[in-house]
């Protein structure tokens, strides 16, 4: 019966966002495909969410800046999404009629713009999430509590917030379990945080989307969420494992500075529930003597002859002899001189920081250099 029920479960994932907060980290790519954690992009979470709960069918909304996306997604065959039927589609703006050029306005905006699509899902429930949260969500019981609690939406939330108000929505939850009142984006944190991760019915989306378009409503939590709280039963989920929201290049170097706790990391790879991301066969890392590593997530394929300490280094990333990497992200195929000493720095892709440089960042205003630097 439960198989049964899973198999009524569409996914459909906001990947449309660029946050300029990011700065250098979003020039490129999208929030969604910024790398974390080592080996992983944003967007490896919220898909292997869907996976491990059943989701066969998954559509990503894109709009601009999404080829970093394509190229990390691809066919969806990683996350075992690559089928005749379904599986993994990208939605990018066809058709798409907006009143304005540019990008979507909100959710309403880019569910109005892939409608069509929408129409002809196959399932009878559809889950809502951005591509831009790292979590491990149980979303089979989310979609359990849904049914059980006969909910018109269920929005996950936390009882931890950690993102920053101005970017985030919060729920009051009345008597009856109901989510009462919705404050979008408030000066300070009052209540849950909402996750921005919605399971509905596919009759009840299709309204929404039509009401909100005829409307001019961008947004879903203020034209949903917010105006509908009294008439739709509209129930919470709390969620309070852990969650990193990547909103600003301060808050990513924080939330990746806390997967060096071992606690964090078991929460986040839960043993039962997988994160799933593009397969790459690097060799072991190799570590030359005299080299020294501390508290770090170090991926495959790098080479360390200096000494690295509390850092992340993703694949094919070297620090040679007596080069000293500390408190850093480096992402792929960044290479550190001899000599050269970094620390609360982010370097993106293919980085080279030459011999004997000192930079030092500090850790609420981390240094970052853009894909493909030199310094």
């Amino acid at each position: 019966r439960w198989g049964e029920m899973m198999n009524k479960l569409h996914g459909i994932i906001f990947a449309y966002l660029s946050n300029p907060d990011l700065r250098e980290l979003t020039q490129h790519r999208n929030t969604c495909s910024i790398p974390y954690g080592g080996r992983y992009r944003v967007i490896d979470f919220m898909l292997s969410n869907m996976v491990n709960a059943g989701v066969s069918d998954v559509g990503l909304i894109v709009h601009a800046n999404y080829q970093s996306l394509l190229d990390h997604v691809g066919s969806g065959k990683d996350w075992d999404l690559s089928r005749k039927h379904g599986g993994l589609r990208i939605l990018p703006p066809f058709g798409y009629s907006g009143r304005r050029e540019g990008v979507y306005r909100g959710r309403m905006d880019a569910l109005a713009g892939v409608r069509s699509y929408l129409q002809y899902i196959r399932q009878d429930y559809v889950v809502l999430a951005g591509g831009d949260l790292a979590v491990n969500l149980p979303l089979n019981d989310i979609f359990e509590a849904h049914i059980r609690n006969d909910a018109d939406i269920t929005a996950v939330c936390t009882s931890r917030p950690m993102g920053s108000p101005k970017d985030c929505d919060y729920f009051t939850i009345g008597a009856g379990g109901r989510i009462t009142d919705v404050l979008v984006h408030p000066p300070i944190a009052q209540g849950c945080e909402s996750l921005e991760v919605y399971i509905l019915s596919k009759q009840l989306l299709l309204s929404l989307v039509d009401h909100c378009a005829a409307h001019n409503i961008p947004s879903f939590s203020t034209g949903v969420l917010q105006a509908m709280a009294g008439q739709l039963k509209i129930c919470p989920y709390v969620f309070d494992g852990y969650a990193a929201r990547l909103q600003s290049v301060a808050g990513y170097f924080a939330r990746s500075m806390e997967l060096l706790n071992p606690e964090v990391r078991t929460d986040l790879f839960a043993p039962g529930r997988p994160v799933r991301t593009k397969d790459r066969s690097d060799p072991s890392t190799y570590y030359g003597p005299g080299s020294r590593a501390v508290n770090s997530l170090v991926a495959d394929g790098c080479i360390i002859e200096g000494e690295v300490e509390n850092s992340i280094l993703f694949p094919g990333v070297v620090v040679e002899a007596g080069a000293v990497v500390r408190n850093c992200v480096l992402f792929k195929e960044t290479a550190v001189r001899r000599g050269a000493a970094v620390s609360h720095l982010i370097a993106d892709k293919n980085v080279e920081i030459l011999p004997d440089r000192t930079l030092m960042g500090h850790s609420s205003y981390p240094i970052v250099l853009a894909k493909g630097s030199q310094v």
